[in-house]
């Protein structure tokens, strides 16, 4: 009987030494995962339409960063990617309910065709075109930027620039708050700077020469890019102006609002 016992309990201790190696072996695993440096290739996406077009054909091409190495940063950047394409690149009320770039193209090309179908004589070639690069990357900060052009009929399509910002070590996004000890300080100095450039007297509206701010209130731009030379504030098209007078843009020197930065 007490040998019975003895090899019970050697199997037991076994089993929980093997239990035990695996977990710390799968704890190792998630711990070089997270370590890893991330790396990013580019990928590549075009689709044209399948149908008889000689001149004026649709096309979509999307390029792309992908992110690889560390995890889950990598995943985080690359689903928050995705879903920026997915919301420029489509026709209609709503971005198409898709799960890979392929899908978006697929749908886009599909909606041209139920178009062309109703309006044989009227629809010209569509054009969605997404080229995406690393434009800048240090130890806090990497800057996906994403130039687009759009084009589904009328008298000419749609050009913007779309900054994403992420923090290397989570993939997470950054907001002002993230970039910005002092939001509000900031963004007075970049208004005294904006005005300083486009000539807007301290006594003027921000509106007062032609700019389109929302409520007669200056704002800091859904772009903006970190650059060698400072910080980019960059306002698409219509974001406060026409598209006869296009986007705008004020470099801000990195040495003139370090005190505002968190990182850089």
């Amino acid at each position: 009987m007490k040998h019975y016992i003895a090899l019970f309990i050697a199997a037991f201790l076994l089993y929980g030494c093997q239990d035990e190696k695996k977990n710390t072996d799968e704890n190792e695993a998630i711990e070089n995962e997270a370590v890893k440096p991330l790396t990013f290739e580019t990928r590549y996406y075009k689709q044209t339409s399948d149908t008889d077009c000689k001149e004026n054909c649709p096309m979509v091409t999307i390029e792309v960063p992908e992110a690889a190495g560390r995890q889950p940063a990598a995943d985080s950047i690359n689903k928050r990617v995705f879903e920026v394409v997915r919301s420029i690149v489509y026709f209609g009320e709503k971005p198409y309910q898709a799960n890979s770039y392929d899908e978006i193209m697929n749908s886009f090309m599909k909606s041209y065709k139920e178009l062309k179908n109703d309006f044989p004589k009227e629809t010209l070639g569509w054009e969605g075109r997404i080229k995406g690069e690393v434009s800048y990357k240090t130890d806090s900060i990497i800057n996906i930027k994403l130039n687009n052009y759009m084009y589904t009929g009328g008298v000419h399509g749609y050009e913007g620039n779309r900054s994403l910002l992420f923090d290397p070590a989570t993939g997470h996004s950054l907001t002002h708050r993230d970039l910005f000890n002092d939001v509000k300080g900031f963004t007075d100095y970049a208004e005294k700077q904006f005005r300083k450039k486009f000539k807007i007297n301290e006594m003027q509206p921000i509106n007062g020469t032609g700019f389109l701010f929302e409520d007669e209130t200056f704002a800091l731009p859904q772009a903006m890019f970190f650059t060698k030379e400072g910080l980019l504030l960059y306002y698409n098209t219509y974001e406060i102006s026409s598209y006869a007078e296009g986007p705008k843009e004020l470099l801000l020197p990195y040495k003139d609002i370090k005190q505002y930065l968190k990182m850089m």
